[in-house]
């Protein structure tokens, strides 16, 4: 069958269309200009904050020598920040919410422990830092700058904490060894939520069906949510760890894993499907479409005829639900755009400063702009809601960021395949360098991994709004410390 597909005039025609832009993206100078690691490390490395941290680590680390602690606490798990960042992703899905930014707490406490034990300790440099510690600087200030400070206080904490776990996990996971380890805990985690997820359709949930309009889905009794406490927000979770688990399944050098990790995308995928979320759906699309063509050009035709079988194949109960995305006689669909529409009002009015974060600021400004007495927590679209939260300069931060993250994957990916223009060398003190190693497929397929679950929870960004919860808040930020691993796997430790 594979080799008639293969032999097919249409495989033919992909394939040349594929060939095509291939050649195009090696030739482009804009994409080459893209693909390019750029000489920012350098830079950084003579940068204010670099220099006031350095200053810090010296002083920090003369205090755990003149105490001794260097000595008494060198090998214990106090001095293993990997621990208890592997902790607060595992467990973020099942732990209430301060319980998680207790387990931040302490591996933030380890890190800096490590580094007061290690005066030859280096930060880990990646690309998108400066403007992650720029946007937790700007939730800082637009809390205190909140049109009610008392009811931003918490989010904005909290926020501003889980967005600077990503440098703490970056700095963290310093061999190649945990960072896998991380990435197959990360995937038996998701596994379980699944599980439990599942076993809510089977048996029942308390208020399963809260957020279904009974008259036009009548045919479905139970929308699962798991240990997340909404179907929506279980999708966004899901939507970060499904493009691990097929990555796991590549990464397995042996047929008992590999089984393994397809029982955990197969539960992973079921449990999707159940949460009847048409926002996940979109993403889990967008996040598929990049993982297999990015693996392999050759997954187009394979993914056409996939999603053609699917809809013969699809029970009406999901198919009709799927394709009722923007039909507006759908009262969740209506109910969101009469929300972005009068979200879009106020911004006329806030968009330079927002109003500050959390649900108090929002239901302090968005009652008087919004339509036929529509009561809404949030605007369910992250873009909208991170402009409402900080005003202009968090979305174009936030969009730096995502830019800068992609450029970077996209880059290593690059470089797994022996395809990017040689990378600039750096310095020798770098803790995790950015040279060309050449191929490297494992490290490709991870890296894929990071930018198609990134992908496909922006996706789902446009429908909802990802960071109302924030243990996916972490998640989202812990993802993009782990990209930011993937990018340099080749050059972590092994042991």
């Amino acid at each position: 069958m594979q080799k008639l597909l293969e032999g097919s005039l249409l495989c033919r025609v992909f394939a040349a269309v594929g060939l095509w832009f291939r050649a195009q993206w090696q030739l482009s100078r804009v994409i080459g200009r893209f693909l390019a690691p750029g000489g920012g490390e350098q830079a950084s490395e003579h940068s204010v904050i670099s220099r006031a941290w350095r200053a810090f680590h010296r002083g920090l680390a003369a205090g755990f020598e003149a105490l001794r602690l260097n000595k008494l606490l060198r090998g214990s798990i106090l001095t293993m920040p990997y621990v208890w960042c592997f902790g607060a992703l595992v467990l973020a899905p099942v732990l209430p919410t301060m319980a998680v930014a207790a387990i931040v707490v302490a591996s933030v406490a380890s890190l800096l422990i490590a580094f007061g034990c290690d005066r030859g300790r280096r930060l880990s440099y990646f690309s998108a830092n400066k403007y992650i510690f720029l946007y937790a600087f700007i939730y800082i200030v637009a809390t205190l700058t909140s049109i009610t400070v008392s009811g931003s206080l918490m989010g904005g904490a909290l926020t501003t904490f889980f967005v600077l776990f990503a440098i703490v996990i970056l700095n963290s996971v310093t061999t190649r060894r945990q960072f896998d380890a991380l990435i197959y805990a990360f995937v038996v985690s998701g596994a379980f939520v699944s599980i439990y997820g599942i076993y809510q359709y089977l048996f029942g949930a308390v208020g399963a069906t809260a957020w279904l309009d009974s008259e036009m889905f009548s045919d479905i009794g139970v929308r699962v949510y798991s240990t997340l406490e909404n179907p929506n927000v279980l999708a966004m979770y899901l939507l970060l760890v499904i493009p691990f688990a097929a990555a796991s399944i590549f990464v397995a050098k042996r047929a008992v894993p590999r089984l393994f990790f397809t029982g955990c995308l197969g539960v992973m995928l079921i449990c999707m499907l159940l949460t009847f979320a048409r926002g996940g759906w979109l993403g889990l699309i967008a996040a598929a479409a990049i993982f297999l063509i990015m693996l392999d050009r050759r997954f187009i035709i394979v993914g056409i005829a996939g999603l053609i079988i699917l809809y013969f194949m699809l029970p009406d109960v999901i198919l009709s639900r799927f394709l009722s995305i923007g039909d507006v006689g759908d009262s969740s669909t209506s109910y969101r755009m009469s929300i972005w529409l009068a979200t879009i009002e106020m911004l006329r009015d806030y968009w330079f400063t927002g109003i500050g974060p959390g649900t108090a600021a929002f239901n302090s400004v968005y009652p008087l702009y919004g339509f036929n007495t529509v009561v809404a927590p949030h605007s369910h679209n992250l873009y909208l809601q991170i402009m409402c939260d900080a005003g202009i300069s968090g979305i174009v931060v936030f969009l730096a960021i995502l830019f800068t993250y992609f450029r970077a994957l996209c880059s290593a990916v690059s470089r797994s395949t022996g395809t990017a223009p040689p990378a600039r060398r750096q310095p020798p003190d770098s803790a995790l360098k950015m040279e060309n190693t050449g191929k490297d497929k494992s490290s490709k397929i991870l890296q894929i991994a990071a930018i198609s679950g990134v992908g496909g929870f922006l996706v789902q960004g446009f429908t909802d709004y990802s960071f109302y919860n924030y243990r996916v808040t972490l998640v989202f930020w812990a993802v993009l410390g782990v990209g930011a691993l993937a990018a340099c796997r080749q050059e972590l430790a092994i042991e």
